[in-house]
């Protein structure tokens, strides 16, 4: 058993126990966080990848939910402008469906009850003439075009992760808690890698929330439901920055958006999932259903043959009774043991990646009577992600920046390192001044300084957690280089 007692111990490292391990982190806490498999393989790697408010969420009146996310836009960005940036968004009109006003009530308080300052405003547009409507088919006219922000999901998690570790968090990946249990004013949670003690914990498991709680046979006041949200990738439909956010007959919404370069992504379904967790896949139905609703919009009709990738992810949604998956609501509800109990387990119900930020802040304000060492205030606003200290406007400075440094940098290798690590692509490639003296190359800018950075400074154990959550390599390396890539990382655990 450690000797040592942490103050918080965290199950779970998606982006809601990151986030909540950062801020506790920075409150003065001792934390440590438990993570069975990889940082962010779970839902917070499967998400849409957007900062958003949740438009669609407006029809079900959440107008609350809608403006705490929407106040969370320029915020990520300006604390993570590496990995968060506006974009721009295209919905058609659809005859016989949403009315045209209804859409423009819907879109004017979107723009106003969140907070908007830096993002631009909605504007009407006639598809015809604008160039977002060169990819539709015919007979598509008017639109509207509204503003969110994107984000690299798995690098947000990362982040998170590396500046609790910074702020002296102990993360612990590949490593499942198998049971805990109250001893006194403490917790003990058992894992393979042995027993540790902590004052207080926080179950942030996500779909795995409720059996987690088993494990320390805590009873769950909440009911979840589970919903899979899959999404597709296939190669770009249109040559633009635009997204777009379509209507279908049968009531759901789906996005298609500008997708690494070369690809576009769409989704995502909403179905109820009753399967395991230690599998989740798009599956035929799900596939067929975006390649069809893609097809109803686009020139270009796709197939599931055109599809490179699909991944999928179970979000973990109270239960509010709604009956359709899709109506069921994105909010959060905390579950903090009574006091009477003894020390104190906090179990995290539902959420989205848009307002992870604030659910850490009163997951940490609910226990800092608990837990005496939390000290600090909220402080999680302002304070920039790790590599996210430059302007928030600054991004095409930094590039421009990073060339000039390292000049062998072709700029969209510039461009992808600064998007994944800000200015800590300096520490990355300190010294090098010839592509050769940064060890191997593997393509697209890949090469041994950067995997040794990941290796020692992310938790990466695999070339899969490279590929596919720590950047999206996987769909750009040829099957020769990923080879290569995993032969790497033989190497590194042989050494």
């Amino acid at each position: 058993m450690s000797a040592d007692i942490f103050d918080i111990a965290v199950i779970g490292g998606g982006i809601n126990g990151c986030g909540i391990a950062r801020d506790a982190a920075g409150r003065g806490a001792r934390v440590l966080l438990f993570e069975a498999n990889d940082l962010a393989s779970g839902t917070s790697s499967a998400s849409t990848k957007l900062i958003h408010g949740g438009l669609r969420y407006l029809e079900h009146y959440e107008f609350g939910l809608v403006r705490e996310a929407l106040s969370e836009r320029e915020r990520l960005w300006a604390i993570a402008p590496h990995i968060v940036r506006p974009m721009r968004f295209v919905l058609p009109h659809v005859a016989g469906l949403r009315p045209r006003w209804l859409i423009r009530l819907g879109l004017f308080l979107y723009d106003h009850i969140g907070g908007r300052a830096r993002l631009p405003a909605t504007e009407t547009i006639d598809l015809r003439k604008h160039v977002a409507g060169r990819a539709l088919q015919d007979g598509f006219a008017a639109g509207f075009v509204y503003s969110d922000c994107w984000v690299d999901d798995a690098r947000l998690v990362l982040l998170n992760a590396r500046d609790a570790a910074d702020r002296g968090a102990e993360i612990r990946t590949g490593c499942r808690v198998t049971r805990f249990e109250r001893q006194g004013d403490h917790w003990t949670v058992d894992t393979p890698a042995g027993q540790f003690r902590a004052r207080a914990i926080v179950n942030a498991a996500g779909p795995a929330a409720v059996d987690v709680s088993g494990l320390g046979d805590a009873p769950v006041g909440k009911r979840v439901r589970l919903v899979r949200g899959s999404h597709i990738v296939v190669p770009a439909l249109f040559a633009h920055d635009y997204s777009y956010f379509f209507q279908l007959p049968d009531g759901r919404i789906f996005f298609a958006i500008p997708y690494e370069g070369d690809f576009t992504l769409i989704g995502t379904t909403d179905r109820d999932h009753d399967g395991d967790l230690s599998d989740i896949r798009a599956s035929d139905e799900e596939v067929a259903y975006l390649c069809e609703g893609a097809s109803r919009f686009f020139r270009k009709s796709v197939s599931p043959a055109d599809v490179v990738w699909t991944y999928s992810g179970v979000r973990p949604l109270v239960d509010d009774g709604s009956d359709r998956p899709e109506a069921a609501t994105r909010g959060y509800n905390l579950d903090l043991s009574p006091e009477g109990d003894g020390p104190a387990l906090l179990t995290i119900f539902g959420g989205k990646i848009t307002t992870y930020r604030r659910l850490a802040e009163d997951a940490l304000d609910l226990l800092t009577p608990r837990v005496p060492a939390i000290t600090r205030t909220r402080w999680t606003g302002d304070a920039p992600l790790p590599g996210g200290d430059f302007a928030i406007d600054g991004f095409a400075d930094l590039v421009r920046s990073l060339r000039a440094t390292f000049p062998f940098l072709e700029a969209h290798w510039a461009e992808r390192l600064a998007r994944s690590y800000g200015t800590r692509t300096y520490g990355i490639l300190a010294g090098a001044s010839r592509l050769d003296e940064c060890g191997r190359h593997y393509g697209f800018g890949l090469t041994d300084r950067e995997i040794g950075y990941l290796v020692e400074q992310e938790w990466c154990k695999t070339a899969d957690d490279l590929l596919w959550r720590r950047t999206k390599l996987g769909l750009h390396l040829d099957a020769a280089a990923q080879q290569a890539l995993a032969e790497a990382f033989d190497e590194r655990k042989c050494a």
